[in-house]
């Protein structure tokens, strides 16, 4: 919208009544533009220069139609929606070891905790423990010292039994060396350390575990309500490593397979949202940050931030980036409020709306209403041609936070209609 200011009757002389015009040039060659601003919601106004220029014989062309509105106040949010994904999360397959045939598998949505049976292998179960660290070698010398001994403590001691107190980290520890079976000639075998083995010291660091004889003790105690031999030993097939409680999303066995294929898919217990986003975007998404979450049929629940990957992931018809240009999008998941609200639905294309700000009680006006001033920033013009100085904050959806002296709630200004 072009807009040139004409004093009126009872103006003409006076100074700061019209503070766009104070270049000191002749008021028919003072500039004044409508502000061009492309928001989110699509919102554009058209540029137009006034008092000069161009063709002068040319016939003028009819502007923008002017509409009077007042000055709101309202809360303004900076929100943008974006396509998720509900479901289970991320799944996690699990592989048997080689050998042995699978004779038990769990039912598909079954939940497992710590101290179940999540499958057996020539019925021997294998059992969860939550932790972050998988069992990696067989646990069975005293001494032992890792994060996997500290796991198998942690459970145990979860579980209710006293496994005795852990060496702090700093101290030395000498795991007892191996050993071998011997048999002398008509005698029965025996135990004899390894030749040419000696255990080197260990010191004990921070999350290290040490398989101390009361550890091993409280293993024996634990296996026969696992359903093993109380050995003292545990075997890397013998625990499972989770996050938590698990969910079977799927069995790839049936029972009487082989166990070293996979066996089954494991999944989170709780239904969440993920939500691909570019990475040039995730600056404005922080965990914790409220979402809400518009359902198939409408309906809508509020969510919450609880994790922003760090893997990035390539999109596009090349994800290798060899050609053209794929964007890169990091994954964020939100958790629902209301568990209830997505209880009949396993799996659906989802819309999360994020609120990157909100601004609290604020002045606003319509973006078209917004016009550059020639000395610069921006004003709004008022009923009777005056312009008023404006300081401008929030842009979203069509409308602009505005502030300054004559601005209050229901002033009345124009605006391109």
């Amino acid at each position: 919208m072009a807009a040139t200011d004409h004093p009126g009757p009872g103006t003409e002389g006076r100074a700061g009544d019209d503070r766009g015009l104070r270049s000191g040039r002749p008021r028919a060659w003072v500039l004044v533009v409508t502000v061009a601003v492309l928001l989110a919601g699509g919102v554009c106004a058209a540029l137009v220069a006034a008092g000069g220029g161009g063709n002068r014989g040319a016939a003028p062309k009819a502007g923008p139609k002017v509409a009077s509105v007042a000055v709101t106040r309202t809360d303004l949010s900076d929100s943008r929606e974006m396509e998720g994904t509900l479901g289970f999360g991320a799944s996690r397959t699990i592989k048997g070891a080689a050998g042995g045939r699978v004779t038990w598998l769990p039912r598909v949505g079954a939940t497992v905790k710590r101290g179940r049976q999540l499958y057996r292998v020539d019925d021997r179960p294998a059992v969860v423990f939550y932790g972050g660290t998988p069992m990696y070698r067989r646990l069975g010398t005293a001494g032992a010292v890792g994060r996997d001994v500290r796991v198998v403590a942690d459970n145990l001691r979860a579980l209710g039994y006293d496994i005795g107190a852990q060496p702090p980290p700093g101290t030395t520890v000498r795991p007892r060396a191996a050993a071998r079976r011997t048999a002398p000639p008509g005698g029965s075998p025996s135990r004899t350390p390894a030749p040419g083995t000696r255990s080197r010291p260990v010191t004990v660091k921070g999350g290290d575990g040490v398989l101390t004889s009361s550890l091993i003790a409280a293993i024996k105690r634990w296996q026969p309500t696992a359903g093993m031999e109380p050995t003292g030993v545990l075997d890397v097939t013998d625990v499972v490593v989770t996050q938590g409680a698990v969910r079977v999303g799927k069995l790839d066995a049936q029972l009487g397979d082989e166990a070293s294929a996979e066996l089954l898919t494991l999944t989170a217990t709780k239904k969440t949202v993920t939500v691909p986003v570019d990475v040039l975007d995730i600056g404005s998404i922080r965990k914790g940050q409220r979402v809400s979450v518009a359902l198939p049929g409408r309906s809508t629940t509020p969510g919450r931030v609880t994790a922003i990957s760090t893997i990035i992931q390539g999109t596009g018809d090349d994800r290798d980036g060899a050609a053209g240009n794929p964007s890169q999008q990091l994954d964020v998941t939100v958790s629902l409020k209301n568990a209830k609200a997505v209880r009949g639905v396993d799996a659906a294309n989802v819309k999360v709306r994020f609120a990157a700000k909100t601004r609290k009680d604020v002045l606003v006006v319509p973006v078209g209403a917004l016009l550059a001033l020639s000395e610069g920033g921006y004003g709004v013009r008022v009923p009777g041609g005056r312009l008023v100085a404006v300081e401008t904050g929030m842009f979203a959806k069509g409308l602009v936070e505005v502030s300054g002296e004559g601005i209050a709630e229901g002033t009345k200004v124009e605006t391109a209609s």
